[in-house]
């Protein structure tokens, strides 16, 4: 594992990169996030697991599952789910770099889709609008494939809070919007019920955004192991920062922008046939919330 400074100076890389100076919200009618399936998707479909608020009414905060070797599906059968561990796909791309995308800068990764699809590895896609509004060819296909979960990263990938990693900062009065921009990105891109968690620019957040977000009902996701692959170059470094990591209940967070993280797919690659060997089964964000409210 790096020390804790390795992976601050990682994520303070990543921020720099990702800088961008544009508006960070237009004006939108407030809407709350999606909580729960469209009329238009199946009926069948069980509501989406949610954290109930925090004190005082604040967004809550998922950062990992139960950390147990097994949760029982139930008494009839006795079967259990063996170690849960969800990996997550930072989808970053700010508002001001249209421009850099146009001159052949990458910031999708279709070739890690690929090769997640392949490997039959559910996973969460925390989604900038931005990112969206760039490729919603992708940003389609990946919500409309049930391996895949769509979740909002905001709209600008501006920080919520000050002194995040050299971000540039949401005003407190713009943060719902922020989000709620995202939110209308992926319905303008023909994605299908995105889930109503909400991962902070940077991981980044004080009560002062928890507060403003709790009117939208989403749930704040976090990661207790950080891969490293914010411009590594050398995969075998995050493989392992990635296996010593993980326990139980894990969320990874790792980057699907090609320009940004250039080694994640060959990660991907090693990282899961060994931690299938070691029993753990590949889950969403959404199954591990579940876990965590106790459905098993």
């Amino acid at each position: 594992m790096i020390t804790l400074v390795r992976r601050a100076t990682a994520l303070c890389v990543l921020g720099a990169a990702l800088t961008a100076c544009g508006t960070t919200a237009s004006e939108v009618a407030p809407r709350p996030a999606p909580s729960a399936p469209t009329p238009s998707s199946s009926a069948s479909r069980t509501p989406t697991p949610t954290l109930a608020p925090g004190p005082a009414g604040l967004t809550p905060v998922f950062e990992h599952g139960p950390r147990t070797d097994g949760t029982t599906r139930g008494e009839q059968d006795g079967t259990r789910d063996g170690k849960l561990i969800a990996l997550t796909f930072d989808a970053d791309m700010t508002a001001d770099q249209g421009p850099r995308a146009a001159s052949g800068e990458r910031f999708d990764n279709p070739q890690l889709i690929a090769a997640l699809r392949k490997l039959k590895v559910p996973a969460t896609v925390f989604m900038t609008g931005r990112w969206a509004e760039e490729y919603p060819d992708e940003a389609r296909s990946i919500g409309r494939d049930r391996q895949f979960e769509i979740a909002n990263h905001s709209y600008s990938h501006y920080a919520y809070t000050d002194d995040c990693y050299g971000l540039p900062t949401v005003a407190e009065d713009d943060m719902r919007a922020d989000l709620e921009r995202a939110y209308t990105a992926f319905e303008k891109a023909g994605v299908p019920n995105p889930m109503p968690y909400f991962r902070f620019p940077g991981g980044c957040y004080d009560k002062a955004a928890l507060k403003e977000l709790s009117a939208t009902g989403v749930t704040a996701v976090q990661w207790d192991v950080v891969s490293g692959d914010a411009f590594a170059t050398d995969a075998d470094a995050v493989t392992r920062q990635v296996l010593d990591g993980v326990r139980p209940g894990s969320v990874v967070v790792m980057h699907c922008t090609r320009s940004a993280a250039p080694v994640t797919e060959e990660v991907v690659r090693a990282v899961v046939p060994e931690l299938r060997s070691r029993g753990y089964r590949f889950v969403k964000v959404s199954d591990l919330v579940g876990a965590a409210n106790g459905r098993a």
